[in-house]
């Protein structure tokens, strides 16, 4: 490996390390709530409004939080959902996800997605510390239609038929605006996480009636998020194939529609979808395949409320006619194979693009596919992880055994290297010619060396990826101790593995990434063997600089998930005994310990010999 290979690889990692020092300690804090105060509402074009103007498009949501009153809720009950439905303004807004806690503490509570604000709330629904969180429907009223005519989001309905929403058992909820149009609004919901949501109206009327159907989702105050450069949260939606991703700093800084909010309008002819994702939550709107609809980001200055809209278009409805408009509203975690069968039936297009794959999708797509079905083989994530680096690790195989060749020939050549530079001093021009000709000569190729660790930077990234975004890998236990492969190893060397008896540093924090878990110490010890393997740059500086790299890696990849590291381990341990077998193959059996030894300080080494010599005698 030439001079000019080994500053590539080193301006790599060393480019890797600079960024993840960068976001590990000075990533910036998420931004704090503001308090509730009024919104804005929006016509149909975008253009926002004052709060109490009758609109076509939207709701004024920061105004109905005042005016809704507490009122009776309907219970939501599924094997993946519980929470409730209440009548003021119809709207979801109490919503857990029961296979799933929020930590693996033994009285942990599930998952909380959904939240009321403090004007709904009842005393019964434990929502405290969540940020109101809300999916709401409604009808806007078209041209000369007076606005208390439609529902909103502050309406009190009526339950007409079902008593409890559950798989197989819809509710239905109805208004009468006692103008001749009566309102129905009908919830179905499966086993996992898919709403079917039905809004109609039928006119009983002498004229024509105008108006047309809205969903919502709102967001009171920016969501504590994790706040990572790879990961995307915030709004998310597909527009004509296209994938949409904003971030909540971008949707507060959009352009004004006017003194009060900002949005971005998004025009969809069919097969879209709008909503908010977390790192393994999220909440979407999907009207129905082939409807049309407008899809609105929005954020409203005053309020501090960030919205995701469905807009359909307005509808006429005949005197003694009827309109239904029917959508789906997705809320739970986002499983792969769930969000896949979504995709497939009721039809919402790319939906497991809301799974954010990020710039190597090409890898982490089919990698995920892999390590799902292994796990579904095996039943344990950690094991699949291993099995999975053996399948990477067979794929490229035939670049490796070239890489390796290499690495042996290179080996032998050592010798010749250490006699020229020797030989040349500090000319480096003349040591670099000669060097060449020496490579020609002995027909090796130091380049071949270097395809393999640049194969496995876009690999490691599309894993890293697979394992901090997807839902599959958290809480998953492998052995022991691991009880959470998405999370760092819990273990520390400061209280020796949990003999002293005092607490390791919290997860997460760089003081624990420093304190050496079990897997970083296992990470740097197979690097500096792997090391051993390969032939010694010729340059002091270089050569001092690779030798340090493993164990900056071990303190640096401490903070990682357990699931990466595990992966990177048996990266090594298996290419460790690639690279032995292959170079004693041909002709170059690597005396690992003599390498080792010859590592070690004057001392211990002059030591290591005089035990070898008194076995001798």
């Amino acid at each position: 490996m030439n001079d000019n290979n080994r500053n590539l690889i080193l301006a790599t990692v060393l480019s890797f390390l600079v960024i993840l020092v960068w976001y590990t300690v000075f990533a910036p804090e998420p931004v704090e709530q503001r308090p509730d105060q009024p919104a804005i509402t929006q016509t149909e074009d975008g253009a926002a409004v004052p709060p109490g103007t009758a609109t076509n498009g939207g709701a004024d949501l920061g105004d109905s939080e005042a005016e809704t009153p507490r009122a009776a809720r309907v219970n939501i009950e599924s094997p993946s959902l519980a929470g409730s439905i209440s009548l003021a303004g119809g709207r979801i807004d109490d919503l857990q996800l029961t296979q799933y806690k929020e930590t693996l503490d033994a009285g942990s509570s599930a998952v909380r997605l959904l939240a009321p604000s403090s004007a709904t709330a009842e005393p019964a629904i434990d929502s405290a510390g969540s940020k109101p969180y809300y999916a709401v429907y409604g009808w806007t009223p078209g041209a000369g239609v007076d606005p208390s005519l439609v529902p909103g989001p502050s309406t009190l309905w009526t339950l007409e038929s079902g008593e409890t929403l559950a798989p197989g058992q819809p509710v239905t909820l109805i208004w009468d605006n006692g103008a001749g149009q009566v309102f129905r609004r009908t919830f179905e919901l499966d086993e996992h996480y898919l709403f079917t949501v039905s809004q109609s109206v039928s006119n009983n009327s002498d004229a024509p009636f105008v108006a047309a159907p809205y969903g919502i989702i709102a967001r009171h105050g920016q969501p504590d998020t994790q706040n990572f450069f790879v990961l995307h949260e915030g709004a998310v939606g597909m527009q004509d194939g296209q994938l949409v991703e904003l971030k909540y700093k971008k949707i507060a800084d959009l352009d004004p529609v006017d003194r009060e909010g900002r949005a971005e309008i998004l025009n969809i002819d069919a097969n879209g979808w709008i909503g908010f994702t977390d790192k393994y939550w999220m909440t979407t709107l999907a009207p129905a395949p082939g409807q049309a609809f407008t899809a609105v980001i929005k954020y409203a200055d005053s309020a501090d409320i960030y919205q995701t809209e469905a807009r359909y278009p307005m509808q006429t409805v005949p005197a003694g006619g009827e309109h239904t408009s029917s959508g789906y509203l997705f809320a739970g975690a986002k499983v792969w194979e769930v969000i896949n069968d979504y995709q497939e039936a009721p039809g919402i297009q790319r939906f497991v693009d809301s799974i954010d794959w990020g710039w190597f999708h090409f890898l982490t797509k089919p990698i995920f596919r892999l390590l799902h079905w292994l796990h579904g083989m095996i039943g344990n994530m950690g094991w699949s992880i291993i099995a999975l680096t053996f399948i990477l690790k067979l794929l490229v195989f035939p670049l490796a055994r070239k890489s390796y060749i290499s690495m042996a020939k290179m080996k032998e050549l050592q010798p010749q290297m250490e006699q020229l530079k020797e030989r040349t001093g500090d000319d480096r021009a003349k040591f670099q010619k000669e060097m060449m000709e020496l490579y020609k000569r002995e027909k090796v190729n130091p380049a071949a060396g270097c395809l393999p660790v640049l194969l496995q930077i876009p690999i490691f990234f599309a894993l890293y990826k697979v394992i901090f975004v997807t839902i599959e890998l958290r809480h998953a236990p492998w052995v022991g101790w691991i009880r959470d492969l998405a999370a760092p190893d819990p273990s520390s060397l400061l209280n020796l593995f949990g003999l002293l008896p005092f607490a390791a540093p919290a997860q997460g924090t760089l003081l624990h990434s420093l304190s050496l878990p079990v897997l970083a110490i296992a990470l740097g010890i197979s690097m500096w063997v792997q090391q051993k393997l390969n032939p010694a740059p010729t340059d002091p500086a270089q050569k001092m600089i690779f030798a340090w790299m493993p164990w900056i890696f071990m303190f640096m990849l401490g903070g990682f998930a357990s699931g990466l590291v595990l992966y990177w381990i048996t990266n090594n341990v298996i290419t460790i005994g690639q690279q032995y077998t292959i170079m004693s193959m041909h002709g170059h059996r690597p005396d690992l310990f003599g390498n080792i030894r010859s590592s070690l300080p004057a001392r211990s080494r002059k030591s290591a010999q005089d035990k070898g010599e008194g076995k001798g005698k």
